[in-house]
């Protein structure tokens, strides 16, 4: 049995076309479906549903021979344990510094200030501003980074952008790009070697499925 980790919502939406074009279906739709195991027309493929933050750690620990996962939360998680052959291209977006529209990041970052950093991606960003030699106190949110700024909990927020909508609704701004992101699929080395013959093939056909 080939177990393959996702994520409900953005990166499923965008992972099933790839499925599909490799011929596979899940037997049931994940957003009516309560179950966190789904089956698919392939006797020998399963998917299970988990947090987005979870996927790596599942396919780490070989709960999951594969997965699908952001470039951030791979990033985050360090990758340890984890063959990544394949930047699937879906799912993309950029993970960013930004600031309310009327504070002056790069005064600030000049006169070395220590500023206060709103994130849930506390490691990539203590990489960040340690390699430009910056001071910052890291504050560990899960969800509406924007808030932060504008109630005063922090100086600036390390978030996802995709149109930037949401930060300009809020009045923030972008005043860094710490990486693109898109997701990935990542693979359990132990499950590559004893399941070979029957992953290898999935490989192939997500290979050429997402640069179809």
């Amino acid at each position: 049995m080939i177990t393959l980790a996702l994520a409900k919502g953005r990166i499923f939406e965008e992972t099933l076309p790839l499925l599909a074009a490799a011929g596979i279906v899940p037997a049931e739709d994940p957003e009516t479906s309560r179950k966190l195991i789904l089956g698919t027309n392939r006797a020998g493929l399963r998917l299970i549903l988990v947090r987005a933050a979870d996927v790596p750690t599942y396919v780490q620990y070989g709960a999951a021979d594969l997965g699908v996962a952001g470039r951030d939360l791979l990033a985050e998680h360090g990758g340890q344990g984890l063959y990544q052959p394949l930047d699937l291209g879906i799912a993309k977006c950029r993970m960013v510094v930004a600031v309310p529209e009327d504070f002056d990041y790069a005064a600030a970052v000049k006169r070395g200030a220590r500023l206060r950093v709103a994130t849930k991606y506390i490691g990539t960003a203590r990489e960040h501003f340690a390699a430009k030699g910056m001071h910052v106190d890291l504050i560990k949110l899960y969800g509406s980074m924007e808030l932060a700024p504008l109630v005063g909990l922090a100086d600036a927020i390390v978030d996802l952008v995709d149109t930037g909508g949401t930060l300009k609704a809020n009045r923030l701004k972008a005043v860094e790009d710490i990486m693109p992101v898109s997701s990935r699929l990542v693979v359990n080395p132990a499950s590559l070697k004893l399941k070979r013959e029957a992953l290898a093939p999935l490989i192939e056909a997500l290979r050429k499925a997402s640069h179809g």
